[in-house]
Formats: structure tokens, C-alpha cells, sequence
């Protein structure tokens, strides 16, 4: 079993800043690419940032300049840093990673169950 466990929402003020955290736990064997997707309430969950093994960092230009992606691959967990934060960041936050198992052949793509992050005054 892979579980990926996210923490670090929460109610935050515009201009605020938060970090997320996502630990994956499980009978790992190796992690490609992890992500960290959002979801506003009614509308589809969309893409924010991804990194891979190597530290190669992608970001939606929604947030380029204010979110930072980063991972510690020894602990198999990705953070997002989000600065200057707007009302428009307020979804639930998902993390995504592309995972082999060690009694698998094939990588497998497991989610987080959600945070919440709400950017209001």
C-alpha cells in the first residue's frame, strides 16, 4: 500500500503565505514526478506545479513568482510555498506523485486526499 498525506491549509489573509507538505508512505520503491494540483469549489481541479526527481521545476503562470515547489527525496515529500497569496488561490490542494512499488513493474499514479486553503480577509 502507497498513501500520500498532506498537510499545512488553513485560513490565511491576502498577501499571507502557507506551505504545504505531502509525505508518501508505503512500500516504495522510487518516485518520478510529483504535483500539486487545486480544485475551487465548482469548478475543475487544474495543474499549479510539478517537479520531478531531478529538481526540474514546472509552474502554471497563475502562480510563477508566488508559489515555490520543492521536494526531499529522501523523505519521499514535495511542499508547495505559496507567498503573496490572493482570494483567486482559495481551492483545495492536492498532491499527485507517480509512484513505483517495490513489488510492482509498473509505476502508478496515487493522489492525496486533499487540503484546504482559503485566502480571505
Amino acid at each position: 500500500q502507497v498513501q500520500l498525506v498532506e498537510s499545512g491549509g488553513g485560513l490565511v489573509q491576502p498577501g499571507g503565505s502557507l506551505r504545504l507538505s505531502c509525505a508518501a508512505s508505503g512500500n516504495i520503491f522510487s518516485i518520478n514526478v510529483m504535483d500539486w494540483y487545486r480544485q475551487p469549489t465548482g469548478l475543475e481541479r487544474e495543474l499549479v506545479a510539478s517537479i520531478n526527481s531531478g529538481g526540474v521545476t514546472n509552474y502554471a503562470d497563475s502562480v510563477k513568482g508566488r508559489f515555490t515547489i520543492s521536494r526531499e527525496n529522501d523523505k519521499n515529500t514535495v511542499y508547495l510555498q505559496m507567498n503573496s497569496l490572493k482570494p483567486e488561490d482559495t481551492a483545495v490542494y492536492y498532491c499527485r506523485a507517480h509512484i513505483k512499488r517495490r513489488d510492482s513493474a509498473y509505476v502508478v499514479t496515487y493522489w492525496g486526499q486533499g487540503t484546504q486553503v482559503t485566502v480571505s480577509s
